[in-house]
């Protein structure tokens, strides 16, 4: 499971380009795609064989009589969910009473604090950081976020105490997590699914700091639930800052097989909803869309007609997701859940014999070329799957740089349309042969 690494400090210290700097390997699968917009304040950062999500608060000025109370509650949640924090300070500016009202907060949380002077641009100014030692911590690094300057030490130190990074956990049975936003009826969700007949809850639901696990049997096997909304620290704060409320989820997607994305049918679907689920995208999970709240909707029939339509032009970037409506508070159509979830679980672990996916690519290549591009022509040689969870998939070519990415759609689609995968994202990757044969 990934640790969680937040940045923090007054505004103009240079957070946002460090926090750039910092994701760069990271580059969101879907910010291409129509539907979606995301503010960047959470990124994935790979370094080596580690891995941690990345927050960007806004820039904090406690000095201020007035200043920002939800910035306030923002920095309050990410140093709340954080496992280190990096606090950034202006390396061209000298300390400030801001800085040190900063200081003293961060003191009191007992976590790791990495003090980054950043805009240290030559290592000749590099004692600069001594200045700053009055701010009382251990770990001092200059770096310069514009510069990539001390960007490795940096991570370095972050990652030095974090276990190396695997998606393996207990692969022994099915974890599913209830993703969205507050009030969206999550825990409610699981109530009714646990009350269901057919489900037997076990008396121990094992709890971790970021979300209740629960295990239960469904039809004779056994599963565990992700409650997002299960713990609630500092009152009200997920409710009021819904943006931040995606830490949560962030953690529960990277563990879970399957991510079930409640929608409000009361609200419609909002932003925040594609944003959930473009981060479990991300993440290469499994999805099931499910609206919530079907007991509020008048004209049953017509009104699903109008949200299917309405969802797949919202969330054109899952157009493999399946669709669910349901009530928690009736149970009324709750036992098409879990069907949809075994389903999704089963398309991201499907395992395709290479003979198979050949014949297949072989017969759509020949139905539809590929486009020549300055007088060349992709050639594909040979297809095997590389992996599951979501199911990964290797094209050797003659030349990579002539794939285009509808002609990567269309192979895509075919795949699709030959072999169950509804549910899961696939992943699609070419490689060169070499140079002969172009």
């Amino acid at each position: 499971m990934r640790k969680t690494v937040c940045l923090i400090g007054r505004p103009n210290s240079g957070k946002s380009t460090l926090f750039n700097r910092l994701i760069k390997e990271k580059k969101a699968i879907i910010d291409d795609l129509p539907g979606v917009t995301r503010d960047r304040i959470y990124g994935i950062v790979n370094f080596e064989n580690k891995s941690f999500h990345l927050i960007d608060t806004g820039g904090i000025d406690l000095g201020e009589e007035k200043f920002n109370q939800s910035i306030k509650m923002q920095a309050e949640l990410a140093i709340d969910e954080s496992d280190v924090i990096v606090f950034v300070i202006d390396g061209k500016t000298e300390v400030t009473s801001n800085d040190l009202l900063i200081a003293n907060k961060l003191k009191k949380t007992n976590k790791k604090i990495i003090v980054v002077v950043n805009k240290i641009d030559d290592k000749k100014h590099d004692n600069n950081i001594y200045n700053y030692y009055e701010l009382g911590f251990d770990v001092y690094i200059p770096v310069s976020g514009e510069h990539n300057r001390g960007i490795n030490e940096l991570l370095l130190e972050i990652t030095k105490d974090f276990n190396p990074y695997t998606t393996e956990e207990d692969e022994s049975i099915l974890k599913f997590s209830i993703i969205g936003r507050p009030n969206t009826g999550k825990s409610s969700l699981i109530n009714a699914l646990l009350n269901e007949e057919r489900v037997i809850v076990s008396n121990e639901a094992g709890t971790t700091r970021d979300a209740i696990d629960t295990r239960f049997s469904y039809e004779k096997n056994d599963y565990i639930v992700i409650d997002t909304a299960g713990m609630r620290k500092k009152g009200k704060i997920y409710e009021q800052i819904e943006k931040y409320s995606l830490i949560r989820s962030l953690k529960a997607i990277d563990r879970s097989n399957v991510c079930v994305l409640i929608i409000d049918a009361g609200d419609g679907i909002i932003e925040h909803d594609k944003h959930i689920a473009s981060y479990a995208l991300d993440a290469g999970k499994a999805i099931v869309l499910v609206v919530n709240k079907w007991d509020l909707i008048k004209d049953k029939d017509l009104e699903m007609k109008k949200w299917i339509k309405d969802i797949r032009n919202n969330f054109q970037f899952i157009p493999y997701a399946s669709i669910v409506f349901l009530s928690s508070l009736t149970k009324a159509r709750i036992h098409t859940l879990m069907p949809e979830i075994l389903k999704a679980y089963e398309s991201a672990t499907k395992e395709i014999k290479t003979s198979v996916l050949n014949d297949i690519i072989r017969d759509a290549y020949a139905l539809h070329p590929a486009p020549s591009y300055k007088g060349r022509r992709l050639k594909i040689y040979f297809v095997h799957q590389e992996g599951t969870k979501p199911p990964k998939f290797n094209f050797l070519v003659n030349n990579k740089k002539l794939v285009h990415f509808s002609y990567e759609r269309y192979l895509e689609n075919k795949i699709r349309e030959s072999f169950e995968l509804t549910g899961t994202p696939v992943i699609i990757k070419f490689t060169n042969r070499g140079d002969k044969d172009e």
